[in-house]
């Protein structure tokens, strides 16, 4: 039987000439992406942010779905290429009109960049019941997916883009409790079967997308040193010690 990641097999390198020390503007010098759209979540802080001005400086057209619209042009101000829209990811009826809005331009969809997401936070619950960082870091994106697939068809060779983490190590799908209903709640636990859920979707998307030209991929991005997702920890770092 052929092997697949289904059945373990382990990552290789693919020699691409690059490495963890590996700059975004070595990586993309040279590309012209001036006739492709992109779409990325949280693409006004941190990681998100750099991916946004990369991506807009080789041309492509990168619209930005933020929480925060306020905080966002602030962040954003002076990028060319970039558009801004409202969309809260714990919210499904924000992603529907995000969603909506998108599909009514009529534009072939490149790049989905699933890359917002949350970490260090209590339990909370959305208004479906389900455990927040399972909501906001899988489900979300699976909800966005879902709604942009035609646009993902259209582009004719598109790529979705989940940012998970190494932290998919801390705890894998319990599917008998997935929202912490009768277990007692761990949040690095409930992250890190946010983020196996992550990574086990774009596995199987990517196998579901071949045949419409659709590639799916999931990443662990390094170090959070200096985002907001490293201040979150710190703060919850304070109330434990203190």
């Amino acid at each position: 039987m052929e092997k697949s990641n289904y059945q373990g097999a382990m990552q290789h390198v693919i020699g691409s000439g690059f490495n963890g020390k590996s700059t975004a503007a070595e990586v993309i010098s040279g590309i012209d992406l001036s006739d492709k759209t992109v779409i990325i979540t949280g693409g006004n802080t941190g990681i998100g942010l750099e991916t946004t001005k990369t991506l807009a400086a080789a041309g492509a057209k990168v619209i930005v779905g933020a929480r925060d619209l306020e905080k966002a042009r602030k962040n954003l101000e002076g990028i060319r290429n970039v558009e801004i829209e409202e969309l809260d990811l714990i919210n499904p009826s924000s992603i529907d009109a995000f969603a909506d809005k998108f599909l009514a331009s009529n534009r072939p969809l490149h790049v989905l960049i699933n890359n917002a997401g949350i970490m260090w936070v209590p339990l909370r619950k959305d208004r479906r019941g389900i455990e927040s960082q399972f909501a906001v870091n899988y489900l979300a994106q699976f909800h966005l997916v879902a709604r942009l697939w035609p646009t993902l068809v259209k582009a004719q060779g598109a790529r979705v883009i989940n940012v998970s983490s190494s932290g998919h190590q801390f705890g894998d799908l319990d599917f008998e409790d997935l929202n912490f209903d009768s277990r007692e709640y761990e949040t690095l636990l409930a992250y890190g079967q946010s983020k196996t859920a992550c990574n086990l979707f774009a596995m199987e998307l990517d196998k579901r997308g071949k045949n419409k030209g659709v590639s799916a991929y999931s990443l662990h991005p390094g170090s959070i040193g200096g985002t907001e997702l490293e201040k979150l920890l710190w703060n919850c770092f304070k109330k434990w010690v203190l």
